[in-house]
């Protein structure tokens, strides 16, 4: 069953509602993950499940109006949680029913990415580079982070494009360049591809607009020449021997 805005279970519209109603009250929400995917590369097949959530971020110095703006569109908060943890998260159930997470500020997960960069501009998407760099940053991908890296590959330029929103290879490598655990994390992903789509051709969408291994190549090279800081290369130096990243656990609402 359709709707004039897309399949019923489909979160996306709903998402965008609310983007663009905190837009008119004057907050910004912005789009993450998957769903930030299909906003920057609609003309590929949407990955959809049952039951998908929502999940949206905020700066912190608007966290309470955004919160209140939320509150009057319907979506029911969890107000243990949220006083919990509002300064870092916040989690609402939408109209529909569906969860929304609400990231403040940062995303921590295997590392912690500064989300207000993004909030630069007034696409109802992270920029895409911060896109991008939450999903590399997972150590163990699985099968939805790696669509969604090659997705953002294969639609989305590295470098100016005048036309349409584009990866930023200086923002790009200046995540990596003060980091040693983001940089050996990212080039990690970024080295696994080639075998993942050996492995699962699929994972390529119809018809990309560019080549995704070409682009993932683009990337090492922004990683190899970035100049590093004095941090990046006393922990270079001690390398694997000590672990660099976390493992996040799921967080219980």
């Amino acid at each position: 069953m359709t709707t004039p805005n897309g399949p019923v279970d489909d979160p996306l519209p709903e998402a965008m509602t609310l983007v663009r109603g905190a837009a008119e009250a004057g907050h910004q929400l912005k789009i993450l993950g998957g769903l930030g995917v299909r906003v920057l590369c609609p003309d590929f097949p949407p990955r959809m499940r049952a039951g998908q959530d929502m999940d949206l971020a905020c700066l912190g110095k608007t966290r309470r109006q955004v919160a209140s703006y939320l509150e009057s569109a319907g979506c029911q908060p969890d107000k243990r949680f949220n006083n919990l943890n509002g300064d870092r998260q916040m989690y609402f159930m939408a109209p529909s029913g569906r969860p929304i997470d609400v990231m403040v500020d940062r995303l921590s997960m295997c590392h912690t990415l500064d989300l207000r960069p993004s909030f630069g501009s007034d696409s109802p998407t992270l920029d895409p580079a911060d896109l991008l760099l939450s999903k590399l940053q997972i150590f163990e991908l699985n099968a939805k982070d790696a669509h969604d890296i090659v997705h953002l590959l294969s639609g989305v330029r590295i470098g100016p494009d005048a036309s349409r929103p584009f990866i930023d290879g200086d923002r790009f490598g200046s995540v990596l360049s003060g980091d040693w655990g983001w940089w050996r994390t990212v080039t990690g992903s970024l080295n696994k591809l080639p075998g993942l789509l050996s492995e699962q051709p699929g994972l390529v969408p119809p018809s990309p607009r560019f080549d995704p291994l070409t682009q993932a190549k683009q990337l090492l090279e922004v990683a190899e020449t970035v100049p590093k800081n004095l941090k990046w290369k006393t922990r270079a130096r001690v390398g694997d021997r000590v672990r660099w990243y976390e493992l996040p656990e799921e967080v219980d609402h």
